[in-house]
């Protein structure tokens, strides 16, 4: 294919005084045989300069396009042309002009290393043919606790057809059993009356919902746009297509026979705030389960278990405002009774700081700041032991009834979607039970792409909380359905219709890729051979990465095309004494990290290249190996944030770049180099500050070292 490239230089922002622009002209011309047009703008961005570009691509004269003036992140619509052009940026202000040294000859190879790659890259980027599949305009909610109906609702509302899936016989989950709740608007130190009723009739009564109750899902198989759901309502089996999934199952409380230290299970005077909410729902006199009889003492203990690691080491956001709640229900049904709170904490953000007053306002509501550490039944009723945090005195308070407020967990122990894939049946989960995600990004998101999470099922939330989640998950429901319609994908990469492509011949059906996709986007044949899923995939290139044949690539990322911009930088001989160093950094947060750094015009040394790639995970040793022969004296691999609480976009990328580092040990043994000479570092993008002294500090490492020994060959 006969390519016509564009490369327009822009001179402003401080790009024209640091560099020369007529020599990265030069550089360009001579970089690749399908340049066409050079032109150089004062304001790339200007209207007049994008209309130029606009109407060189209507014309013909270019077909690719090639923008060297600040980073991709800045202007993102103003560089965004005709659908079928290939954009492709070059950071010369971000990367060179901010934060090198104006008109020092090192800065200006920077600028010229950095187009070569540029245009190479664009030379090696092959237009994108999006693949359509069939798709349906319907979603599975599954829960039909408020969350589940608030989606549907949502979805419906947009003109969507909703399968609702509860396996009660009834909606409404928890919230349907209580007659008060949180107020949602001032004065905020009321109790209201409950009307989850007419969110449940409504959602009954809509044309677009298909409500299924006491029903059971058998099995889900597909991808985004078209999911198979097997459901068995009573005794039939029916099966429904739809386009995404929306995952609403809700909570259960903690199991509060674990905490017997606390008097559960050893007396009935001792019970969970959930039981006391049904036992208030169902009557209007209060009354203690051993005797019937009306209590005098009421002792409430929040964090029952919660904030500890050997039951629920989160806290649960909810249960503070809900013993409060109670005690004012208890008060007002029981006058003449004593309520007292023994807190650790009481956490009530917000507007929510008025329910609080509200019983501090109440003689008859004693709350002691303490630590309980147990429960104990006498002849005379119940004494709970504490220590009071205030006067470092232990305490003991009497009751005749203890209320529990044990934290909120994920349904555990139960198959809820029971999918197809190869890797697990339900969602991945975090350490705490819920379903795992990029919290910071992408709270909705689950590591099986087009099923989402809401509500409590997501994290512990009040009700309030679960509308607003609920809302959320169904747009991001429907944004994967019209992504999947196009061939594209949603999150991170959003609009990338690009796919991998196997060399099936050379598949050796080692298993990596299949194994070590996050997304279950790959399945495989009895003999191991990788089975796509096309709408399953988010373009991240983690099996690219893993493939150790490399016959796996993208038309707009490959190990070719990366290997060639390496091969683009100039390595100067180790007579000239100024060392090399490539730094593949993630596309994500690195770059955005490298531009705040350079918007603060802290100094980056003039000695590295930075190339960008889709994930850390999708780096191929190949190209570490390629830099080491080629003289490179040093290799620097930034990725995001792993662990517990990552942040890698892409959820396992940092983890298996870190694993797959460890064999870059054998490569330089091998090349009898030293091994600090590749480094692999995380940082967080609030890291940004201290990503260039880390640069620098491991830049004079290496070069205490000495030059590569493969300089020159």
């Amino acid at each position: 294919m006969d390519k016509k490239l564009g490369v327009y230089f822009c001179s402003g922002c401080g790009i024209g005084s640091a560099i020369s622009i007529p020599d990265l002209e030069d550089i360009a011309k001579e970089s690749s045989q399908h340049v066409a047009v050079i032109r150089t703008c004062e304001v790339l961005c200007s209207p007049e300069s994008r209309t130029t570009i606009a109407d060189d691509l209507e014309t013909g004269k270019v077909g690719s396009v090639v923008i060297a003036a600040c980073s991709s992140r800045s202007h993102q619509q103003t560089f965004r042309f005709d659908p079928a052009a290939t954009i492709e940026r070059v950071a010369l202000r971000e990367r060179v002009a901010y934060v090198l040294t104006p008109g020092d000859e090192c800065t200006q190879q920077a600028a010229e290393d950095y187009v070569r790659m540029g245009v190479l890259k664009a030379v090696k980027t092959e237009r994108c043919v999006p693949v359509i599949a069939a798709t349906v305009r319907s979603v599975l909610v599954v829960g039909g606790g408020i969350a589940g109906m608030k989606a549907s609702l949502a979805l419906a509302g947009v003109g969507y057809r909703v399968v609702l899936v509860e396996k009660e016989d009834r909606l409404g989950g928890w919230l349907a059993s209580w007659r008060s709740k949180f107020a949602t608007r001032p004065p905020y130190r009321d109790i209201v009356h409950n009307d989850t009723s007419c969110t449940i009739e409504e959602v009954e009564n809509h044309e677009r919902i298909t409500v299924l109750r006491s029903a059971t899902l058998l099995s889900i198989v597909g991808q985004p746009g078209a999911f198979e759901a097997r459901v068995l309502v009573g005794d039939t089996e029916r099966i429904e297509t739809v386009g995404a999934i929306v995952q609403a199952t809700g909570w259960q409380p903690y199991d509060a026979h674990r905490l017997s230290h606390l008097g559960y299970g050893n007396s009935r005077d001792v019970m969970t705030h959930v039981e006391l909410e049904l036992l208030l729902a169902r009557s209007e006199r209060l009354q203690r389960p051993s005797d019937n009889a009306i209590p005098r003492c009421v002792v409430f203990v929040p964090c029952a278990g919660s904030r500890d690691r050997d039951h629920v080491p989160y806290c649960s956001g909810v249960c503070c405002r809900t013993t409060l709640k109670q005690a004012r229900m208890v008060r007002e049904r029981c006058p003449d009774t004593v309520v007292t709170v023994l807190y650790r904490d009481i956490r009530t953000p917000g507007q929510f700081e008025a329910l609080y007053e509200s019983v501090q306002e109440d003689v008859g509501i004693c709350l002691v700041k303490g630590s309980v550490s147990k429960v104990t039944e006498t002849d005379h009723g119940l004494v709970v032991s504490m220590d009071d945090s205030l006067f470092g005195e232990h305490v003991e308070v009497e009751a005749d009834l203890v209320v529990l407020a044990v934290g909120m967990v994920p349904r555990k122990g139960e198959s809820i979607l029971n999918l197809s894939y190869r890797k697990g049946r339900e969602l991945p989960v975090n350490h705490d039970g819920f379903s795992d995600s990029h919290f910071l990004c992408f709270p909705y998101e689950t590591q099986r792409t087009g099923i989402y999470v809401a509500g409590c099922a997501r994290e512990p939330m009040d009700a309030d909380a679960c509308v607003e989640d609920a809302v959320g998950a169904a747009l991001k429901a429907v944004q994967c359905i019209v992504g999947a319609e196009g061939g594209a994908a949603v999150h991170p990469r959003s609009g990338d219709v690009s796919l991998p492509e196997f060399v099936m011949h050379r598949c050796t059906q080692c298993k990596r890729c299949t194994e070590e996709c996050p997304f279950g986007a790959l399945d495989e044949d009895d003999k191991g051979t990788p089975k796509p899923n096309p709408n399953r995939c988010r373009r991240c290139g983690l099996c690219m990465g893993a493939c150790p044949e490399r016959v796996i690539s993208f038309q707009d990322y490959s190990v070719d095309m990366i290997g060639t911009m390496i091969k683009a930088i100039e390595v100067p001989d180790e007579t000239e004494e100024r060392p090399r160093y490539l730094v593949l950094i993630c596309e994500n947060d690195i770059p955005a990290a490298l531009d705040l750094a350079a918007e603060a015009r802290m100094r980056l040394s003039p000695w590295v290249r930075f190339v960008p790639v889709r994930c850390v995970g999708s780096i191929n040793l190949q190209w570490i190996n390629d830099a080491i022969i080629q003289g490179f004296d040093g290799v620097m691999v930034i990725g995001c944030k792993s662990g517990e609480d990552y942040q890698c976009h892409f959820i396992k990328g940092s983890e298996l770049c870190s694993e797959r580092m460890s064999k870059v040990q054998e490569t330089l043994t091998r090349l009898m180099l030293e091994s600090e000479r590749v480094v692999f570092r995380e940082f967080a993008l609030g890291d940004w500050a201290s990503l260039p002294m880390w640069i620098e500090e491991t830049v004079e490492r290496i070069n205490s070292l000495g030059p590569n020994p493969n300089k020159g060959f």
